[in-house]
This record gives C-alpha cells, sequence and structure tokens, in this order.
C-alpha cells in the first residue's frame, strides 16, 4: 500500500502535468540557519572561494555557481572578488531513492553527487513502483575575510518527484538566505516560487 505522502507526491505531479505552463510551481524547503550578524558589513562586499572538489577538470561548477550569486546579490550583497568583506564556500548535494525506503526494492539504492542531467525527468508510475524522490540540499557558509570566523550557516533541503535540478538548486539557495542577515531562530519552512527556464528573477 502506497504510504500518504507517496500519494500527496503523485497527486501533485498529476496536478502539475495537467495545469502544463500556466501554474507556478513552489519549491518547499526545510531551512535552518545560524548568524552572528547583527546586520549588513559597512561594505557587503564577497566572493566565492571554491572547495578542491569544485576545481577539478569536468566539474561544471559555474552554473552552481552562477545561482549562488544571483541569491547573494538578491540578499543584498555585493561580489567584490579584489577586496571581498565575507568569504563564500558554497555546497550543493543531490540523491535519489524509492519513497519509504527500505519497504520497496532499492533499485541500486541512493545515488549522489552535487551534478544533474539537463531536462525534466518525473519517475515513471510502473505496477507497485512508486516514482523516484529526488532529494536536493544547498548550504552557503559565510566568514569574515579578516579574522576568518563563520558569521553565518545555512542550508535548504528539498524532496520532490521532479528532477530539473538548476532550477531548484536556484530555489534554494533563495530560500536558504531568506531573513538575512537575521534569520529566525530553529528549522523553518521557506516556500519559494520557482521560476521559468529562462525567466529574470
Amino acid at each position: 500500500m502506497l504510504s500518504r505522502r507517496l500519494i500527496t507526491l503523485a497527486l501533485c505531479l498529476g496536478a502539475a502535468l495537467a495545469a502544463g505552463c500556466s501554474s507556478v510551481r513552489v519549491v518547499d524547503s526545510q531551512v535552518q540557519s545560524w548568524s552572528t550578524l547583527t546586520a549588513l558589513p559597512a561594505a557587503p562586499t564577497y566572493r566565492i572561494e571554491r572547495l578542491p572538489s569544485q576545481q577539478s577538470p569536468g566539474q561544471a561548477f559555474a552554473p552552481i555557481e552562477a545561482l549562488a550569486h544571483a541569491a547573494l546579490a538578491r540578499a543584498g550583497l555585493q561580489r567584490d572578488d579584489a577586496h571581498a568583506r565575507l568569504l563564500v564556500q558554497v555546497g550543493v548535494h543531490s540523491s535519489q531513492a524509492l519513497p519509504d525506503w527500505p519497504y520497496y526494492p532499492p533499485l541500486g539504492g541512493w545515488a549522489g553527487g552535487w551534478g544533474w542531467r539537463p531536462g525534466l525527468r518525473a519517475g515513471v508510475l510502473l505496477r507497485d513502483m512508486p516514482p523516484m524522490l529526488q532529494r536536493r540540499e544547498a548550504s552557503l557558509v559565510l566568514r569574515d575575510a579578516p579574522t576568518q570566523q563563520v558569521v553565518y550557516e545555512t542550508s535548504a533541503v528539498f524532496e520532490d518527484v521532479w528532477s530539473d535540478d538548476p532550477a531548484i538548486f536556484g530555489a534554494l539557495f533563495d530560500a536558504a538566505l531568506s531573513g538575512f542577515p537575521q534569520p529566525p531562530p530553529g528549522p523553518r519552512q521557506v516556500r519559494t516560487p520557482l521560476a521559468p527556464a529562462g525567466a529574470a528573477r
């Protein structure tokens, strides 16, 4: 018997497919943030520092970095690689699995990584086989450049059957920065409209 969560996801998927492009999708993510900032720095400048794994050949990190830059700008920060007051580390992760694991066969189990395949892929409903759940997480760590102290840490997590990762990661960065620089304490739910492909936000 399918779980209530799976039935809800299947109904949402059916409704979205029926509505087509006329509806606006919403990324409903779980967000948690920690901050020692009381306000934006007097010079709200930043630069992104890539981790070694994000500089490896074949790792197409530039699209993820562009999404992070856009979200940071909407949060009131200004990119300045030469005179940055804040140093930003960006992280993303995606994985997939059948719902209610381990009650369904693993089909290869969890698949992890931060890359994506282009296009839209919603799980196919086969007999006794639910759609695959896609799980994404986006995180940001901001450090004060002069002292190297972490002043802001935040992450956003989203699960659904849709797999258009680039757009969803953009919404997750926005959700993770909601309330910046003084976010509400504790875990919270953030609903972020998902911009159509090619639309300016």
